[in-house]
């Protein structure tokens, strides 16, 4: 078959298409991070960064209204997206053929970064990720006479909407690894070229929008043997939770609200969201707050607290994860559209921390935060199915040394056996009932 089009050979008309897109996906990723902020001043008085990871500094009841506020809205725009417009498809289905209207997507997508703004709790990725899908199949269909083939049009959608996901969390690897691991399942040449073009692309014109700081604050200490010894207990019991935490998520999606339901469903998950957050408001939003927390837990000073004080954090830790479970399986549940992957992190990272937690009250342990990035990683690989995305984004968000690659792959690789042995035998026990 010819490798040329009407106007120019088929790989100018890629590489065009891949610095276009990327930029596009990359304006359209830093304009969704600056609707957030818009969004958080307005509702809850503070700006979300990597020093302020979540509204912990705000009043218990503006943080109910703001969540409660959010669910309400968000209910009625998905109502009338689902009931009275053309239906958005997902970004899989837009990579096997599926058009995404682009109006009731850009609605679809600000409701999405809305009800997290405001507090709702569930991921915010899919958004860009959806962005940058429609983008790429508004460019294709009108551009496709440049000299690309019909082949083309599911790299530039999964191109780009891996893009979307790297312009926004800053995170080239991620994002390319997105569209390679998750919705193409092939590395051939081209698509590896374009998805890592077009997602630097978008990282770097995301960044120049909204900063290049990680996502993320860690420690600086140096990655040793103990943590390679970590990963051994956590990277097992992380693909447990990832697993349950996937299958938890999968059923809340299966029996998700879209009919007139969603109009008080949403509202009362978000009700309850907001009474957890009067007391624990790193329940609310994607996660971040809580995996910042982990992260954060100082190991000198638990290093010189009493058993009984270690206990405590280890309970505060295990009520502030199950709750953030909760509340995210129930917002899919009640008809939240929006992703798991940064929830997950969140467990991930509280699950890393209690075993370090632990650990402290018997053997010399890794710092706390390392132990939380391990688990996170650990636990995204599990939840996602994709472990090599989830070991790049850690090291992405984090940035994270090049040593730190070393326990971070052996707990994903742990992670990912274990979760998919979980996840077949539950799959086997649902088909035989």
């Amino acid at each position: 078959m010819d490798d040329s089009g009407p106007f120019m050979p088929r790989v100018w008309s890629l590489a065009l298409s891949t610095v276009v897109l990327g930029v596009l996906a990359g304006v359209s990723s830093g304009l969704l991070s600056l609707f957030l902020d818009v969004v958080e001043r307005g509702f809850m008085g503070f700006v979300e960064g990597p020093g302020v990871p979540g509204p912990l500094g705000v009043q218990p009841l503006r943080r109910l209204l703001s969540v409660l506020a959010g669910g309400v809205v968000a209910a009625v725009v998905w109502w009338l997206l689902r009931n009275k417009a053309r239906r958005v498809p997902s970004v899989a289905e837009a990579v096997k053929g599926a058009w995404m209207p682009v109006w009731q997507t850009v609605v679809h997508v600000l409701t999405q970064i809305f009800l997290v703004a405001t507090g709702g709790s569930i991921g915010r990725e899919v958004a860009p990720r959806e962005a940058g899908a429609m983008l790429g199949g508004v460019w294709f269909r009108l551009t496709h006479r440049l000299g690309l083939r019909e082949s083309d049009r599911p790299l530039l959608v999964a191109a780009a909407a891996g893009a979307g996901f790297a312009g926004i969390y800053i995170s080239p690897l991620t994002g390319t690894l997105f569209g390679v691991e998750v919705l193409l399942a092939s590395a051939d040449l081209t698509t590896v070229a374009v998805c890592l073009g077009m997602s630097s692309v978008a990282t770097l014109v995301g960044g120049s929008i909204k900063g290049f700081e990680s996502y993320y604050e860690v420690g600086s200490q140096p990655f040793s043997r103990w943590a390679m010894l970590f990963a051994l207990v956590a990277g097992p019991l992380s693909g447990a939770l990832g697993a349950a935490f996937r299958r938890l998520t999968s059923w809340a999606e299966s029996q998700q609200t879209t009919g007139r339901a969603i109009l008080w469903q949403l509202p009362a998950v978000a009700a309850m969201t907001g009474l957890v957050a009067t007391i624990v408001p790193q329940v609310m939003g994607n996660g971040r707050a809580l995996a910042q927390a982990a992260m954060s837990l100082d190991s000198s000073s638990v290093s010189t607290a009493e058993g009984r004080s270690v206990w405590m954090l280890i309970l505060l830790f295990l009520t502030f994860g199950v709750w953030k479970a909760i509340c995210t399986v129930f917002t899919i549940r009640a008809g939240a559209a929006g992703g798991t992957l940064t929830p997950s992190i969140a467990l991930g990272a509280v699950l890393g921390a209690i075993l370090a937690l632990a650990c402290s009250l018997f053997l010399p342990g890794i710092p706390f935060w390392q132990a939380a990035v391990i688990g996170a990683a650990a636990t995204l690989a599990a939840s996602q199915q994709a472990p090599l995305m989830a070991l790049f984004m850690l090291f992405e968000v984090c940035h994270l040394p090049a040593p730190a690659l070393m326990p971070l792959a052996l707990a994903v690789a742990l992670s990912a056996a274990v979760s998919r042995v979980l996840l077949n035998r539950w799959r086997s026990t649902a088909a035989v009932q």
